[in-house]
């Protein structure tokens, strides 16, 4: 689970629309299809934007052309589901049309497929972030920095001897299965980002 890739999670039968779609023709497309969005493909699947329910209900316009979000917002197949979810949070986005190395259309995957990643309790996150990185990992005490989990978004808040530490931490906290995105409320002593940062990938291993 921990590795798990959108390629894994994405739906490979895509309903989809082209810029040229008449607005109540993309409109019946989600009704029969029971869906929210759709992504818009130009004449060689190539995804050029994504149109909701939302957008349709905001604005008319005779095609899909003139309500559809674009650019659209991608991923690739091969790319962590964790990496995903933390960009659909980040752009505000509900759905990632999931496309191949010719940005081409392969599938489409939504918050409710990433959903079932990010399953495991705030305190089991707490618990490994405090236990396994603080304690386990960097050597630290496990009250050395307050860890608060909601809905998998977890807040760093403490003040930590060097700038090194600050980033290791928050990069190791990212990897946890579960945490959706990290929100840094630290800070540090010294600066030793120039000496620390070259080294940290080594000095640390998150545990299984």
């Amino acid at each position: 689970m921990k590795h798990m890739k959108v390629g894994g999670l994405m739906t490979d039968d895509v309903v989809t629309a082209l810029a040229g779609t008449p607005f109540r023709e993309a409109a019946k497309l989600l009704a029969e299809h029971d869906i929210s969005g759709l992504p818009v493909v130009d004449d060689d699947d190539h995804v050029v934007g994504v149109v909701s329910g939302s957008d349709l209900l905001a604005r008319r316009a005779p095609t899909v052309r003139g309500v559809m979000s674009a650019p659209a917002v991608t991923v690739h197949a091969e790319e962590a589901a964790a990496d995903a979810a933390r960009l659909m949070v980040r752009r505000g986005v509900e759905r990632l049309p999931v496309v191949d190395e010719e940005e081409r259309l392969v599938g489409i995957v939504t918050r409710r497929d990433l959903l079932r990643v990010f399953l495991r309790p705030d305190p089991e996150i707490r618990r490994r972030i405090r236990e396994e990185i603080l304690a386990d990992a960097m050597a630290l005490p496990e009250d050395a920095v307050d860890v608060h989990v909601l809905d998998g978004v977890v807040t760093l808040v403490g003040r930590l001897r060097t700038r090194g530490q600050v980033v290791t931490l928050l990069r190791l906290a990212e990897r946890v299965e579960g945490v959706v995105t990290v929100v840094d409320g630290l800070s540090a002593r010294d600066d030793d980002t120039g000496l620390a940062s070259s080294s940290a990938r080594t000095a640390y291993a998150l545990p299984d």
